[in-house]
C-alpha cells in the first residue's frame, strides 16, 4: 500500500504530509502511518514541525468504512488511539504548526487543534462535522476549540456541524494567521524556521506552562482565594451578620456617659 502520511525532514525543520488523494480520507491504517510518522519526528532532533498536506483540501474527513463492523469494544479502542495521537503531538517539546489550505474536516482539524499554531489560507474552511454520523468529536477538538474560543463556540461549532471560514475562526482565536493561498506553504516554512532559530528549552516551558494553565482545574484559584455563592448561603450571611453585631456589641462603649465622643454624652465627672 502506498505510503499516505510520510515524515519529511530538512534541517531543524520537519514536515507530517498527508498525501492520501483525492480527499485526504482517514482510512484503515492510517494511524499506524501517522504513529510512525510522529516517531521518526521525535527521532529526527527537530526544532519544530509543519503538519500539512497535498493536494486542494487538507481532508474530506473520514473515510466511514473504518467504522463498519465495529463492537462498542472496537469503537472505544479506535477513539483512545486517536485520543492518544493528538495528546502526543500536543506533548512534543518542540514548536508544531499546522498549514490548512482548502477544506479541513473532523480528525485533520482536530489533529490541527493539537499543534501549537494553526495557519489557514484565506479560502480555507473549518468543520467538525460528526453530527452527520451520529457521534461527537473524539479526538479532543470539542476541548481544544473551549480553551482557545469558549464554551459557548465550542457548542455552537460542534453541534450546528457547520463549516466555518478561515477569518472566522481568526476571529474567534481558534487560527492564528489567515494568509493568501499562494503565499502559505512559503510563509508557514518561514514561521517554522524562525520558531527552529529560538531557545529550544524557552520553547518548550512556553508550551508546558500554557498547557497547565489551559488545564488547570475549575476549583483551583487563579488568584487570591474567593469564596464561591455555595458558601454564600443564607444561614451562613445570618451567622456572619451574628457575629458581626456580636463584635461590634463588645466593642461599643457601656455607657451613653462613659462615650465622650457621642453627640450629647455628658462627661464623667
Amino acid at each position: 500500500m502506498t505510503e499516505r502520511i510520510r515524515f519529511e525532514h530538512a534541517g531543524d525543520v520537519g514536515s507530517i504530509v498527508v498525501d492520501a488523494p483525492p480527499l485526504n480520507l482517514f482510512g484503515e491504517g492510517m494511524g499506524e502511518e501517522l504513529v510512525s510518522a510522529l516517531d521518526q519526528a521525535e527521532a529526527a532532533g527537530l526544532r519544530a514541525l509543519v503538519i500539512r498536506a497535498e493536494g486542494k483540501v487538507f481532508t474530506g474527513g473520514v473515510d466511514v468504512q473504518i467504522f463498519e463492523g465495529l463492537d462498542a469494544a472496537d469503537a472505544e479502542s479506535l477513539a483512545q488511539e486517536l485520543l492518544a495521537i493528538t495528546r502526543r503531538v500536543e506533548d512534543l517539546p518542540f514548536p508544531t504548526i499546522s498549514s490548512v489550505a482548502g477544506l479541513c474536516l473532523t480528525w485533520g482539524f482536530e489533529l490541527s487543534l493539537a499543534c501549537d499554531l494553526i495557519w489557514a489560507a484565506d479560502s480555507a474552511r473549518f468543520g467538525l462535522v460528526e453530527r452527520v454520523v451520529g457521534i461527537t468529536p473524539f479526538m479532543g477538538g470539542v476541548q481544544r476549540v473551549t480553551e482557545r474560543a469558549g464554551p459557548a463556540r465550542a457548542r455552537e461549532l460542534v453541534m450546528t456541524g457547520e463549516l466555518y471560514a478561515a477569518d472566522t475562526l481568526r476571529q474567534w482565536g481558534v487560527i492564528n494567521r489567515v494568509v493568501a493561498l499562494a503565499e502559505l506553504p512559503d510563509q508557514t516554512q518561514a514561521l517554522a524556521r524562525g520558531l527552529a532559530a529560538g531557545p529550544t528549552q524557552a520553547m518548550s516551558a512556553t508550551k508546558r506552562i500554557v498547557r497547565a494553565q489551559v488545564t488547570r482545574a475549575p476549583e483551583q484559584p487563579t488568584s487570591a482565594p474567593r469564596r464561591s455563592p455555595a458558601r454564600c448561603s443564607t444561614p451562613r450571611m445570618r451567622r456572619e451578620r451574628s457575629g458581626l453585631s456580636s463584635r461590634k456589641a463588645r466593642a461599643r462603649p457601656r455607657s451613653r456617659a462613659a462615650d465622650p465622643l457621642r453627640v450629647g454624652a455628658q462627661p464623667d465627672r
